[in-house]
């Protein structure tokens, strides 16, 4: 991934309590860290020689939607335009599980439509995410 040519973000439901929000976009952000690990930067030291893991090197918005509006850009990502696309999605049905066998069983025994999707991760092509998520607002 390039930054020229490439962009990450994170699309939150807007009304979700504080807590939830924050442990939606940890997980998804750990979940888009292995894969594209290319984006990560290397470790770097600070003046005193205290070494710090390295970060992601690309800015990843977070913005926000309603939970209408992030279903809907989650239906448009299963279309073939939007293929190359690197997508984590979290529901309630993950949200709800402690291990995650259970979410393996659970999701198999939910309809997608019957998903209430948290949020959405989204890396790739600039054009693709701008043309879904571009006119989305920052979450404050």
């Amino acid at each position: 991934m390039q930054a020229q040519n490439d962009k990450c973000v994170m699309v939150l439901d807007q009304d979700l309590p504080l807590g939830i929000l924050a442990n939606t976009a940890g997980i998804m952000g750990i979940t888009l860290g292995k894969h594209i690990p290319e984006t990560v930067g290397p470790d770097v030291l600070d003046k005193s020689g205290k070494e710090h893991l390295g970060i992601i090197e690309l800015p990843v918005p977070i913005l926000k939607a309603d939970r209408e509006k992030i279903r809907t850009i989650r239906e448009q990502l299963y279309q073939p335009e939007f293929a190359d696309l690197i997508v984590v999605d979290f529901s309630d049905v993950a949200q709800s599980c402690n291990v995650y066998e259970e979410y393996i069983k659970k999701a198999a025994g939910v309809e997608e439509k019957e998903m209430t999707y948290f949020g959405i991760g989204i890396c790739g092509a600039k054009k693709l995410v701008n043309k879904l998520t571009g006119s989305l607002p920052l979450l404050r």
